[in-house]
């Protein structure tokens, strides 16, 4: 049974993506600071970027949740399946996501803040000079 509405079940969810993509930019800067790439820079920044920005999104999701009292609670994991507990208003709602499906939900938020972190392509021709 559903005791979450829409709005609440998309801002937790959220929330828990979002999370679960900022984990993944963590990791992706450690191996890049680990790696043999010859000039790191550019990468470490646009990862700083997009921390920046999941970390605005992040603060303002958790005080939208704390208004409304929702909490996000890790049940299980499995290869196949993580299992979540969303609460609000003292009601609880289970809810099982496959890893290859939570997979793609982190990679579209990844894609997103990539697109925020980077400014407007501008193409210089060196032949306009």
């Amino acid at each position: 049974m559903r005791y979450l509405s829409d709005e609440e079940l998309q801002l937790a969810s959220r929330f828990l993506f979002l999370s679960m993509a900022m984990v993944v930019i963590q990791q992706d800067k450690q191996h890049i600071q680990k790696g043999t790439f010859k000039i790191k820079e550019p990468y470490l920044n646009l990862l700083e970027k997009m921390t920046a920005e999941a970390t605005d999104e992040r603060r303002e999701l958790r005080r939208r949740m704390r208004d409304k009292n929702i909490d996000v609670v890790t049940l299980a994991k499995n290869d196949s399946f993580s299992s979540y507990l969303f609460l609000c208003r003292g009601s609880e709602e289970k809810h099982n996501y496959f890893n290859p499906a939570i997979r793609k939900k982190v990679q579209a938020i990844i894609e997103e803040l990539m697109e925020k972190a980077q400014p407007p392509y501008q193409h210089y021709a060196a032949a306009d000079t």
